[in-house]
């Protein structure tokens, strides 16, 4: 059975609470991602959060934030994470239950790698829980 270790992204684009909207705004865009992870502090991999682009939305700019707000005012704390010897069965049975598409992948509370459902699927182990969690997350967006 694949490991979520084998399958992750391990190289991730990062922010910190000291950074503002507008500059995670221009990091989704240039990197192409809908999802960062928000570390201690620069340098540190300590996971304390995440911003996804609803986040943005939502506690950013529908919230009247204005871009140089911090990070920390439209972040995503209390999150869920894979370790990296989970099973990819186990972190699509996570992902279904939490009703999201990336999970970041930690070792104590050190951040190092994202796994997404799309992770699973390009690599062609799509597992039948990966598939429900899509179509269940993807049922609620309508």
């Amino acid at each position: 059975m694949k490991k979520v270790q084998e399958v992750m992204t391990k190289k991730c684009v990062t922010v910190t609470p000291q950074d503002n909207i507008y500059e995670v705004a221009v990091k989704m865009k240039d990197n192409d991602t809908g999802f960062i992870p928000v570390v201690e502090s620069e340098g540190s991999d300590k996971l304390i959060g995440v911003v996804t682009d609803r986040d943005l939305v939502i506690r950013g700019y529908a919230a009247k934030n204005s871009g140089s707000g911090s990070v920390d005012t439209v972040m995503t704390t209390g999150i869920r994470t894979a370790s990296a010897d989970m099973s990819v069965d186990q972190a699509a049975e996570l992902m279904a239950e939490q009703q999201i598409r990336r999970l970041p992948v930690t070792e104590g509370d050190r951040l190092i790698g994202i796994v997404s459902i799309g992770d699973m699927a390009v690599r062609n182990i799509f597992a039948d829980n990966a598939g429900e969690a899509l179509s269940q997350i993807s049922e609620q967006v309508h």
